[in-house]
């Protein structure tokens, strides 16, 4: 059935279409899944990945697509949507297919932008389950990277009070962490700016270590980039353990090892390595799995959960956040390097309002009504925005990977605007389709589904943009020059220290290159739209992940905890007291 979302609140779609909600039994004789590979929670059930694997693992692989969009207005351009109705219209070709996803942070969802769970007739249900929390995947990394604080705070309240006689009775080795070498803060899942900065252990002795400290959002914890990245519990405890909490006076690292609380970290998140199998407001199959933000770490659904995708279906579509300059590129130079996997297609979202933010038009802010520019023909704004398009267009193609442009249909669209931009992807040498899931659904993505399933038919000649064996600064050179444009980049002198340590240390040797920048341009000013020229890129530090194997490079103001806006979601959002239904959410 088909909804009306011009009439109907994603809500409203999401629980009339959740009167039909597969449940377990059906999922089990749809997907082929045996009874012991699926764990109830509710109305939705998680999959035990290492037995299905198991189980299929010499079954051939399907189609693998990648859905990522060009350099998006602060409304997001549909990643998710476009997603979601490839896969609808997937399914009404008649063919098996099945989306991986990111599950969103409450941040957002009770902050300005909403749940991530699409939208219209292009929409993951159940919506209140996915947007509130889920399985509990986030809580389990919330208490698990809490533990570490926990741990690390509480031994430097015990070396500061014990000699090292005393430590010894209590089966403890001096760690000697400097307090202010400490690498870790705490998370929690809201935009809470108020905790950006923080002094704990304010008190007697036995009120913890008093020092500075600092509140991230959850799903920024490196735990969330382990959990994208794992390849099952062993790989998970492994690089657990491998976290770097602090340094010791000396400047060596301190890990989770060294506080002896990885073990339990990993307990905490036993459950959050196996993926949740949601549904499309057309029934077909979603897995979702881990959050990670995009400007800041992998932004990726899990290695996991595509693994079982590609086994499981025809066609298998995964999302990478933000534009191909962030997401596509973390996508395919960590992402299918450290999984192996070589995808077939990159469909790269775009609408013809962020085309004509980039030509020129006037500033786009969440909550806050369109200009009259963006609802009213204009080519010329239009014509000079394609640039953006045509520069990610040749991003994906850089890679070897077959590109499908998505126009994202949105009643203000003309036939001119349309006809326009189709022209110009295609002169850069990109199928390109207009898709209308978010008002038709699966009906509406025919056309998007077949330029798909005919470029899938295609050769990919895929690699890399870089080597392992290449030093980071070589990789950030590179990355800035030929994916973002950049003329070259620049390196505080901290940086620049900072990158050459690393670079000379055999532990990192291996260590995945995640740039870390805004999503709002190319660049790293999020002010600068189209396609900047003549600009350099400013590294000003490089963070370090051990555990996720991550050497991450900061370039520009980047905050690991949003702030929360005037106008929040949660002001909407509500329940029924006679049903228990949650509205308002969007």
């Amino acid at each position: 059935m088909v909804y009306d979302p011009t009439r109907l609140k994603d809500y409203q779609i999401a629980e009339l279409a959740e009167r039909n909600l597969p449940g377990q039994a059906e999922w089990q004789e749809r997907l082929g899944l045996q009874r012991d590979e699926v764990i109830p929670y509710g109305r939705i059930c998680k999959l035990d990945f290492l037995k299905i694997m198991n189980r299929l693992k010499d079954r051939p692989n399907g189609k693998y697509i990648n859905v990522t969009a060009i350099t998006p207005t602060p409304l997001g351009e549909g990643k998710t949507t476009t997603t979601l109705g490839l896969v609808e219209g997937l399914g009404k070709r008649g063919f098996n297919a099945g989306a991986a996803i990111r599950q969103p942070s409450s941040g957002p969802t009770m902050n300005i932008k909403g749940t991530a769970a699409g939208g219209g007739n292009a929409l993951a249900i159940p919506m209140t389950e996915f947007s509130l929390g889920l399985t509990g995947d986030i809580n389990d990394i919330m208490n698990a990277h809490n533990l570490a604080m926990v741990a690390l705070n509480a031994r430097m309240q015990h070396e500061r009070n014990y000699d090292d006689a005393q430590l010894a009775a209590r089966g403890l080795k001096r760690l000697d962490i400097d307090p202010t070498a400490v690498e870790l803060g705490w998370v929690i899942d809201f935009c809470a700016q108020g905790l950006r900065r923080i002094v704990m252990g304010i008190g007697g002795r036995m009120d913890g270590y008093m020092m500075t400290s600092r509140f991230d959002i959850a799903v920024s914890s490196e735990l969330m980039a382990i959990l994208a990245v794992a390849t099952d519990l062993r790989d998970l405890r492994q690089r657990i353990g491998r976290i770097i909490v602090a340094y010791d006076k000396k400047g060596r690292p301190v890990t989770t090892s060294d506080l002896e609380v990885a073990g339990a970290m990993t307990a905490f998140m036993r459950n959050a390595v196996n993926p949740t199998l949601m549904s499309t407001v057309e029934y077909q199959p979603v897995l979702v799995h881990a959050g990670p933000f995009a400007n800041i770490a992998i932004g990726q659904s899990s290695i996991i959960a595509d693994r079982i995708a590609l086994k499981l279906f025809d066609y298998s579509v995964t999302e990478s956040g933000f534009g191909a300059d962030i997401g596509f590129e973390k996508f395919w130079n960590v992402k299918c390097r450290l999984s192996g996997l070589i995808p077939n297609v990159s469909v790269i979202t775009t609408s013809i309002r962020a085309l004509k933010m980039h030509g020129g038009g006037p500033g786009v802010a969440a909550g806050r009504p369109l200009p009259a520019e963006y609802t009213k023909e204009n080519l010329e704004l239009v014509e000079r925005g394609v640039a953006n398009l045509q520069h990610h267009i040749a991003i994906v193609r850089k890679s070897g990977i077959n590109p499908v442009v998505c126009i994202n249909a949105f009643p203000t669209d003309t036939r001119a605007e349309i006809a326009m931009v189709r022209r110009y992807a295609e002169q850069a040498g990109a199928r390109c389709a207009l898709s209308e899931h978010w008002l038709k659904g699966g009906e509406g993505a025919l056309e998007l589904a077949d330029a798909v399933i005919d470029a899938c038919n295609e050769e990919v000649n895929f690699d890399f943009l870089y080597p392992p064996e290449m030093p980071l600064r070589q990789r950030v050179e590179l990355i800035a020059r030929e994916i973002y444009g950049a003329e070259g980049v620049t390196w505080t002198p901290e940086a620049a220290a900072r990158a050459a340590r690393l670079e000379a240390d055999p532990a990192m040797a291996g260590f995945s290159t995640m740039m870390v920048k805004t999503h709002l341009s190319l660049t790293h000013d999020p002010d600068l739209k189209g396609v900047p020229r003549g600009w350099l890129l400013p590294v000003r530090d490089v963070l370090v992940y051990a555990g996720a194997g991550f050497l991450c490079p900061v370039t520009g103001a980047i905050s690991l905890m949003p702030g929360t806006g005037s106008d929040p979601a949660y002001r909407r959002i509500d329940v029924d007291p006679d049903s228990g239904k949650v509205t308002g959410l969007f």
